[in-house]
């Protein structure tokens, strides 16, 4: 990593928006042909909220799902040789996959014919990142040969391979033998010696996840004990290694259980990996692994894990996370699950694109504690680039002279992370200033308002907010009133506001649940003196995506406290917000309001 690093300080990638009206344009068309710009291609791009559950990025700087070199190359148009060069990697392997699938003459000349038009077509101005490209080539062979995975039977023999070396007595053997040089490096205590087995078994298994021959040849089928101890002895480096073990409280004294986001990548490679998985999951860990959505050569995908007889089988009893998009509560109910290993797909077709992922792959991304990624695809688009994520990622693919690498890239430093159970102790804190307020005989009232319905408005929102409840509490006396406003902290999108004033709604606290209403909203404006701005007229909670959740809440919440009051809009104004924007506080349909 320290030399790809270095590599990338030698690469202009300070450009911005707004220096070169020329050179803007030919930025804004690199995101629009590679089909990356959300404003495009809404329905298929992350949001630009999505993006920042991932990517921690600084003064409006966009994403690119790329190396700095390949970026740096297409921007400045001065690269063509190397970009020429990876054009003619993906359109060989496009070749090569037609050739091998394809008997009859005619369809094969067909389609060589079609793919080399269309091949010419994408990378004649040089704007297209190759895996692009490659993506659009394959899905013109998969739509028109009618072929589901072209590699579904290599697939399947890799994953036979693999666990035909796991279940061998000579893997067995081996995995658990121990020779006279370990015993004399044990630690003297029980818990010294649990941590020092622990990191034995794991760097093997880790040994094992980068030899592509066990699942690439027939030939490990006859290994001896001696050959995997062979295997086992390889170098373990990078900077990474003693991150991931503290990671993984092998090597220190933090047994803290972690949840995990493994990115898988190789079919029969996956194998070996759930090795790993289900030891880490034995240690208390909690792992979701992330398959590719379909058919992307010799990847293992979501189908493969559902369907391939052996993969399927290694994943009993894991919990297949099907729906792509889920809000925080249910998200957080799964996760907090009796099961240690969740399966998802990333959402996209190809090595590592945060742009194209599903919004449940985003929120998981969020919420783990750190990622794992496998191999060198997944390595290039992580580790050769400057940008730096919202968690921290460790990569392990093969080093040189057979040595396993294991790369790490911490999380941005100013990352702000709102654990469940962060905002689940702020909800305590706020239900204990409740009950206190009930035993001194105070009425208490939950006010809910729009907060941030009105895009870029969030300041004023608050103020309206802020003011209206002082006029409250100038009127009521022995009133303890929650002004959520109040509660609001830089980091904090819809998910984490949601997730915790469900805690306080559901207590069983409230006395009165007041939504704000439009002479609310005049009223606070009489008294900062002011006339209602044109995107305030009208409004009252009803607007809000927010609050029409909550008035659903405050209905289940009244039926089981039929004593609490709800006031404010008629019930049946609430129906017309449908849903958050992932990272939004609006409804997602008035962004497209807003685009019209």
């Amino acid at each position: 990593m320290e030399n790809t690093m270095e590599s990338n300080k030698n690469i202009n990638i300070t450009y911005r928006p707004g220096e070169n009206p020329e050179k803007d344009a030919w930025f804004t068309a690199f995101f629009i042909e590679n089909h990356m710009d959300y404003f495009t291609y809404p329905d298929h791009v992350a949001s630009p909220e999505q993006v920042t559950f991932m990517i921690y990025t600084e003064d409006d700087e966009r994403y690119y799902p790329c190396s700095d070199r390949m970026f740096e190359a297409i921007m400045s148009k001065n690269n063509s040789s190397f970009l020429q060069k990876k054009y003619k990697e993906i359109f060989k392997r496009i070749m090569e996959l037609i050739d091998s699938r394809i008997e009859d003459k005619k369809d094969k000349s067909f389609l060589e014919a079609l793919i080399k038009m269309k091949f010419l077509h994408e990378t004649r101005d040089e704007m297209m990142i190759p895996s692009r490209i490659e993506k659009r080539l394959l899905k013109i062979f998969l739509d028109r040969t009618l072929i589901d995975d072209p590699f579904l039977c290599e697939k399947a023999i890799r994953n036979k391979r693999a666990i035909n070396v796991l279940c061998s007595e000579a893997f067995k053997k081996a995995i658990n033998q121990v020779d006279n040089t370990v015993v004399l490096n044990f630690p003297a205590t029980l818990a010294g010696i649990k941590k020092f087995v622990e990191h034995i078994e794991i760097n093997r298994l880790l040994s094992l996840s980068i030899e592509n021959l066990l699942w690439e040849s027939d030939k490990p089928a006859a290994y001896n004990e001696e050959d995997f101890h062979k295997l086992f002895s390889h170098q373990i480096i990078g900077n990474g290694v003693k991150p991931l073990m503290n990671f993984l409280g092998i090597e220190s004294k933090n047994n803290q259980a972690k949840t995990i986001l493994w990115l898988a990548d190789e079919s029969g490679e996956i194998i070996v990996d759930l090795a790993i998985i289900k030891y880490l999951a034995k240690l208390g860990h909690k792992v979701i692994i992330a398959f590719k959505d379909g058919p992307l050569y010799t990847k293992a995908d979501f189908f493969n894990a559902m369907g391939d007889e052996i993969l399927s089988k290694q994943l009993e009893g894991a919990f297949f996370l099907k729906e792509k998009n889920l809000g925080k509560n249910e998200l957080i109910r799964i996760l907090r699950s009796d099961k240690n290993i969740l399966v998802i797909s990333d959402g996209t077709r190809e090595n590592f694109n945060l742009l194209l992922t599903s919004k449940v792959f985003s929120r998981i991304f969020r919420e783990v504690d750190g990622i794992i990624s496998k191999g060198h695809d997944q390595k290039r688009r992580i580790f050769e680039n400057h940008f730096q994520f919202t968690r921290d990622i460790f990569n392990i693919s093969k080093g040189p002279d057979g040595s396993t690498l294991i790369s790490y890239k911490p999380k941005h430093p100013s990352v702000i992370k709102f654990s469940h159970g962060d905002l689940e102790k702020k909800a305590k804190k706020i239900i204990n200033r409740m009950e206190e307020a009930k035993k001194k005989g105070m009425t208490v009232i939950f006010y809910s308002g729009i907060i941030g319905s009105i895009p870029g408005k969030i300041q004023m929102a608050k103020k309206i907010m802020s003011v209206f409840i002082d006029f409250l509490k100038d009127q009521f006396a022995m009133t303890f009133i929650i002004n959520p406003a109040e509660y609001y902290e830089i980091g904090m999108d819809a998910d984490d506001l949601m997730y915790m004033w469900e805690i306080v709604q559901k207590s069983g606290c409230i006395n009165i649940w007041r939504f704000q209403s439009y002479d609310d909203i005049v009223t606070a404006f009489k008294a900062m003196d002011k006339k209602v701005p044109p995107e305030w007229v009208g409004k009252d909670a009803t607007y809000s995506t927010g609050c029409t959740k909550e008035m659903k809440i405050a209905l289940k919440v009244q039926k089981k406290h039929p004593e609490m009051q709800i006031l404010g809009p008629s019930i049946e104004k609430f129906m017309r917000r449908d849903e958050y924007g992932i990272g939004k506080m609006y409804d997602q349909r008035l962004s497209e309001i807003c685009r019209i």
